[in-house]
């Protein structure tokens, strides 16, 4: 009886190590350098970590994003902590779709930027832009901000609902073009995460009032606690100042998340 109770003891021991076993995943180098996971400064957090998935621009899961976990700067991560709070109050709950991003995932984006050939996702993610352009428009960076490890991709979703798979809408837009909606269950913002179009600026003309008063809310909370928005893409926050600043090499990061 001694044994199984020993026995019993080290099942329930193991259980709880593979439960919390991400908090100790990330590697002593990445450690060593600040950085954390997301659930271990704030479990509450919903997280979509789209590049360890098809569902993204590219069509297939991203160069460096071996495990669906959220790595950042644990500064920032305690400013999101607080943002948590806030829109906690009024009845939300934060949503983030990337964070640190490994350098040879950027570089797996200059690769899709090349291939002319693979357009499997322009209908939902860059309908009218050449994806050879992608760079130059701003979209996307070949040195990028979230390897750094101070940038974030996020949103909202109302407290209490689940994200759910996506669903595809056609959306018409003020101009009389029409987009892809993917509806992931967050709360609408006009145009989906990553739509690689002017609708997805924080301001331009193509949205109705509603969507960009939720623009506003997100932003105004995200700054109140440190982030700087990005102009081209409504999601997009940077934490200032930066630990790693722009324009160092040894700011730019490449360890896979894993």
């Amino acid at each position: 009886m001694i044994f199984l109770k020993h026995k019993s003891f080290m099942v329930f021991f193991l259980i709880i190590f593979v439960s919390f076993g991400s908090c100790f995943a990330l590697s002593q180098y990445a450690r060593s350098k600040g950085f954390v996971e997301l659930s271990e400064i704030d479990p509450t957090i919903m997280t979509s970590l789209r590049y360890i998935t098809n569902e993204n621009f590219l069509g297939t899961p991203v160069d460096g994003y071996k495990k669906d976990c959220v790595v950042l700067i644990e500064q920032v991560a305690q400013a999101l902590k607080k943002v948590q709070q806030e829109v906690k109050k009024d009845g939300y709950c934060l949503v983030v779709y990337d964070a640190y991003r490994p350098q040879m995932a950027v570089d797996h984006f200059v690769r899709w930027s090349k291939d002319v050939e693979n357009q499997k996702k322009k209908n939902q993610y860059y309908p009218r832009v050449n994806k050879a352009d992608a760079f130059e428009l701003g979209y996307i960076a070949r040195r990028s901000g979230h390897s750094r490890g101070a940038t974030v991709d996020v949103t909202i979703i109302k407290d209490g609902q689940k994200l759910h798979r996506i669903i595809e809408k056609k959306r018409k837009l003020l101009d009389g073009f029409e987009i892809k909606f993917l509806d992931d269950g967050t709360v609408d913002m006009g145009s989906s995460f990553d739509l690689f179009d002017i609708a997805s600026h924080f301001e331009n003309s193509l949205i109705e009032e509603e969507y960009k008063k939720n623009r506003i809310y997100l932003r105004n909370v995200m700054e109140k606690f440190g982030f700087e928005p990005y102009s081209k893409e409504w999601w997009h926050f940077t934490f200032k100042p930066e630990p790693y600043p722009a324009g160092i090499d040894s700011s730019y990061f490449n360890f896979a998340i894993e």
